[in-house]
């Protein structure tokens, strides 16, 4: 059993990263800063044979629905985690690496866009971030092109870090139509983005 001193070291990092009065990325006017879910839907096969690998990572369940507040040490992780993965991994197609589409894994030093954002929600895992907060999340680029990002979800709005960008940026001032994300009660089971479709586009720079 854990000491109460290793107890107590434990609730004041988690109070550093949560649990503030003030918000350190305020909610912009417009669009909802929240996402809207729908109905559970189809499991990206590459996060299925993902889970079937690492089923502790998909089998994270939560009771509550209410996100966090960050604080600004909170968001001086987020930010920290989303530079250094995109710094250290270098990108690389799922063809080039092995020779078929969406192959889901934890990158070592290369990697594509799901890679980064497993990267990333593990590391904020590993920083005292719940399963519940951190939903990989399918969009779809102005081009068409399919992408995957990281959704971290709090009481100031859902915010993307994104393997494009190195500003976290909240949803709603990302390029993206949102297709679907993990749902944040279950981390095997896939929900629809109901107001993916309203937000207005931006551009992202490279």
């Amino acid at each position: 059993m854990a000491s109460w001193t290793g107890v107590k070291a434990s609730i004041a990092a988690f109070c550093a990263v949560f649990i503030s009065a003030n918000t350190a990325i305020p909610a912009q006017a417009g669009p909802s800063p929240w996402m809207q879910t729908g109905s559970v839907t189809s499991q990206p096969i590459g996060h299925y044979e993902f889970c079937q690998k690492h089923r502790g990572e998909c089998g994270a369940r939560s009771k509550t629905t209410v996100a966090p507040r960050v604080t600004d040490r909170g968001w001086a992780v987020i930010r920290q985690v989303n530079a250094q993965v995109n710094r250290e991994i270098t990108p690389v197609t799922d063809q080039q690496v092995f020779g078929r589409d969406e192959v889901w894994s934890y990158p070592t030093t290369t990697g594509d866009c799901e890679d980064f954002a497993l990267e990333k929600r593990r590391r904020l895992m590993q920083r005292g971030f719940s399963a519940s907060q951190l939903l990989m999340t399918v969009v779809r680029k102005p081009d068409g092109e399919g992408h995957a990002v990281l959704t971290v979800r709090t009481a100031q709005g859902d915010f993307i870090l994104d393997n494009l960008e190195n500003r976290v940026r909240l949803w709603t001032q990302t390029p993206y139509r949102y297709l679907k994300r993990q749902a944040s009660y279950n981390s095997g089971r896939w929900v629809t983005i109901d107001n993916g479709g309203e937000i207005v586009v931006g551009s992202v720079g490279n």
